[in-house]
């Protein structure tokens, strides 16, 4: 693995069980197979799988959510030709990425924040749970991604959700305490997605990006706080390793909160997960850590991080230092 940075590599000698390392340490030198779901606002399952097979599509169940295939023939590039794709029939999305709305569990009638919205891949797949049923607050700055928000939204049939070109960090105070529930899939360094095929997808990586990044999640978190209700839920997940960027921002939440925010226990049904770290270097976090989970990567899964928390009571309205806090 001596393509990856070598500071990267000893920081997840760290992260991941030692009984573990070797073999997620293998899935950095395999490409992921594509898979999607099906988007049931506009396909039921069996019709699509019918029609797949009769093109000679081969598709593998997965055990823990029934509209979720794996392909098992053919290229993803094959699978973009098909009349499927081009209404909105089927989404491609890494499996790992399907989980934080599931643990959201997002229920028709709600109002939802999706506070990192774009391209849509979790906002298409809260708007399907949801049937269509309630409002959905898609939030993105940048503007060239939530142009592609709105098509991905167009092009799967969703017609409950508000997009907001906005940075997420003002949401929170622009709309406080509006919200059933909010998913904060945070922007991230995205370690879990390094492949060492693409070096484009690790050359940028530095521990202090790492830890700017972590800074400007804290930001996202305090603002998704701010619009969620009391008695709500949120889902806060990265797809990277680094646990400034993981249980480091849920004990900067439980340190600040300790009476407003409490940890939820994830329950998900795979193996390859661990639960999150109450240490790193040198530093002790709250037990209540625990309570997220680690998402190892496999051959067919990304590396993810997720963790749920109720809002018991409102936030203090005081400022809270974030910029200069180490991480």
């Amino acid at each position: 693995m001596k393509d990856l940075p070598s500071e990267f590599l000893d920081r997840l000698s760290r992260v991941v069980p030692a009984n573990r390392y070797d073999a997620v340490v293998r899935t950095f030198d395999r490409e992921k197979p594509v898979s999607f779901r099906v988007n049931t606002l506009k396909a039921q399952v069996r019709d699509l799988l019918e029609s797949f097979k009769q093109q000679g599509f081969k598709t593998g169940n997965v055990p823990w959510m029934r509209e979720a295939f794996l392909l098992q023939n053919r290229s993803q590039r094959d699978l973009e030709r098909t009349l499927e794709y081009e209404r909105g029939l089927i989404y491609l999305q890494n499996l790992s990425s399907m989980v934080p709305p599931l643990v959201l569990d997002p229920r028709p009638g709600e109002t939802v924040l999706d506070l990192a919205a774009a391209p849509g891949s979790k906002t298409t797949q809260m708007a399907a749970r949801m049937n269509n049923e309630g409002t959905l607050a898609a939030v993105d700055e940048n503007e060239v991604r939530i142009e592609k928000l709105k098509t991905n939204l167009v092009r799967q049939g969703v017609t409950m959700t508000e997009t907001i070109r906005v940075n997420g960090a003002v949401v929170g105070n622009d709309r406080p305490e509006r919200y059933d529930r909010v998913l904060l899939d945070a922007p991230c360094t995205a370690e879990g997605r390094f492949f060492t095929g693409n070096t484009r997808s690790y050359s940028y990586w530095r521990v202090e990006r790492v830890r700017k990044t972590a800074r400007e999640q804290k930001r996202l978190m305090l603002s998704a706080l701010r619009a969620l209700k009391v008695g709500g839920t949120l889902v806060y997940s990265t797809c990277t390793f680094a646990p400034e960027e993981n249980e480091g921002v849920m004990a900067w939440v439980l340190e600040r909160f300790p009476e407003q925010v409490e940890l939820q226990p994830v329950d998900l049904p795979f193996t390859n997960k661990t639960t999150g770290l109450v240490s790193w270097e040198g530093r002790t976090y709250p037990e209540m850590v625990r309570r997220g989970v680690r998402i190892l990567p496999t051959d067919v899964m990304e590396g993810f991080f997720v963790a749920r928390m109720v809002k018991r009571s409102s936030l203090p309205w005081n400022e809270i230092e974030i910029a200069g806090e180490g991480s």
